[in-house]
């Protein structure tokens, strides 16, 4: 491991896994490794607690952003001490209001995404153990509590993550950074020239939803589809 993205998500951290990938730190580890194969969420559930190391999950990878990476980013400094750090970082309110939109309104909200998302779990136990363990860790965390937690509340949360993150990260090894700066001062930090490419700039809000909402529609119509075999073959 090379690069240890200690960003929190909606961070801008899927062009972060694109740019880093650009750059020849490949293969980038992501959410999206997890949301397209659910199997290794319950490798995150044992490394949640304690059972596995998360470097049996990373191995092969030399760089990670987004969770489940940057929960367990005090972990990851010990594991690999000559990786560098990157924080990506969004202004507090914006960055809840983005939460809100998307992980938050899958979790708790009243929302397009929230009841497709539950009319998976009914038929995809998987899909279930992912959200209650997205649940669990967004709690141990301290940035979102329950139903409850206000954007203020997260805003406020997201600014003392930054916070801890930046007092216990050598200096040395720490980049505070957002993808508004694009190539430059992330090359520099990576020792690495910068691409003749513009930074890669994806909607990741857009994408999540899509994301949430077709894969949620793909698992209820093949289940559909099932069930209307069994019931034809009886």
């Amino acid at each position: 491991m090379k690069l240890i993205g200690a960003g929190l998500p909606r961070t801008g951290t899927l062009s972060q896994k694109i740019a880093l990938e650009m750059l020849g730190l490949a293969p980038c580890y992501h959410m999206v490794n997890v949301l397209t194969d659910l199997d290794q969420t319950e490798r995150w559930r044992q490394a949640l607690e304690g059972d596995v190391s998360p470097a049996e999950i990373f191995e092969g990878f030399q760089a990670t952003v987004d969770w489940p990476g940057s929960f367990f980013y005090r972990e990851l400094l010990d594991l690999y001490p000559d990786a560098k750090v990157l924080l990506s970082v969004r202004d507090g309110d914006a960055w809840a209001r983005s939460m809100r939109e998307t992980i938050w309104g899958v979790i708790y909200g009243d929302c397009l995404i929230r009841h497709l998302s539950d009319a998976r779990r009914t038929v995809d136990p998987q899909w279930g153990g992912y959200v209650d363990l997205m649940k669990e860790m967004w709690r141990r965390s301290g940035l979102i509590q329950d139903a409850e937690t206000s954007a203020e509340e997260m805003a406020a949360a997201m600014e003392r993550y930054h916070q801890e993150v930046q007092d216990i990260v050598p200096a040395e090894r720490l980049l505070v950074w957002s993808v508004s700066e694009g190539w430059e001062p992330l090359c520099a930090f990576l020792e690495l020239p910068v691409p003749d490419a513009p930074f890669p700039r994806v909607n990741d809000s857009a994408q999540f939803a899509d994301r949430i909402i077709d894969g949620a529609i793909d698992v209820i119509q093949r289940h559909r589809v099932a069930d209307a075999a069994v019931a034809g073959a009886s």
